[in-house]
């Protein structure tokens, strides 16, 4: 029940993070949204480790934890930028099906849910598959939200990768975990960055308060999910990820009044149906 918990908190702190960094990223850089995000949340995770872990970790948290930056950075970058050209109620649920990458990792390694947790990791997968093959009704044009989907697929396979290298390298230390992950993709985009100049004048004083919150946030979603893979299976924790989508498309729903159509109500409901199923297990 815990690693439910954990992973649930988690999975709503990066959903919220996603609709909040989507939106700035349709006025700012891709690549300087994720420098200022990540920038803020090595700071918070480097004051954790220094308080709380300060020991060295293994070998092993060392090179899953970097690897999982790698992972990271793509596939955050993709999805903020699947999330700033095409719609949030659509990119957000197929970049979640990241999940599937973590549940398969799970099973092979030997992960054995009850036939309760499979029902509901079926249930969230189903969901966010048809939150992710609504017909588009919101009148956005064809082209943004093609762009959108091929963004979104390549975030789904980055994310994936980061919740199984946060799984391996967190059975040691979460909070070094989440602060070599955010290492190696801070100098992963900082060197796009160098190479590629983005303009700074898009960046308006609020953003860096915005997107500080935002690193924190995902910072921290970070640890909690690390902690969740120690506290229970991987396959189970993984699909819990499918809450990141419904977070997202109804904050999009409210805030910006994107239209969610039947078949993306019933993925929501499906969704937290499918997460309900996988504690009661």
């Amino acid at each position: 029940m815990l690693a439910v918990v954990l992973a649930a908190t988690a999975s709503t702190m990066w959903g919220a993070g996603d609709f909040i960094g989507g939106l700035v990223t349709k006025r700012v850089p891709v690549l300087l949204v994720a420098l200022i995000t990540w920038g803020a949340g090595l700071m918070l995770t480097a004051l954790l480790v220094v308080v709380f872990d300060p020991s060295l970790p293994p070998e092993k948290t060392v090179v899953f934890g970097l690897l999982g930056g790698v992972f990271g950075a793509i596939g955050l970058g993709s999805l903020y930028k699947g999330l700033a050209v095409g719609r949030m109620g659509i990119v957000a649920p197929i970049a979640a099906l990241s999940s599937l990458v973590g549940a398969v990792v799970g099973l092979i390694q030997g992960d054995r849910p009850s036939s309760v947790q499979f029902a509901g990791m079926a249930a969230a997968i189903v969901g966010a598959v048809l939150a992710a093959t609504a017909p588009d009704t919101g009148g956005a044009r064809r082209g943004r939200v093609a762009a959108g989907v091929g963004y979104a697929v390549l975030a789904a396979v980055g994310l994936g990768g980061t919740l199984v290298c946060l799984d391996a390298a967190g059975e040691a230390s979460a909070t070094w975990t989440a602060l070599l992950l955010r290492v190696s993709s801070i100098v992963l985009v900082g060197l796009l960055a160098i190479v590629t100049r983005p303009s700074v004048r898009a960046i308006r004083g609020k953003d860096l308060a915005t997107l500080s919150a935002v690193g924190a946030a995902d910072n921290g979603a970070n640890v909690l999910f690390a902690l969740a893979t120690t506290k229970g299976l991987l396959t189970v924790v993984a699909v819990i990820s499918s809450l990141v989508p419904v977070v997202t498309a109804l904050l999009a729903w409210l805030l910006l009044h994107e239209h969610l159509t039947r078949h993306q109500l019933v993925g929501v409901v499906l969704t937290l149906g499918g997460v309900v199923a996988i504690a009661a297990g």
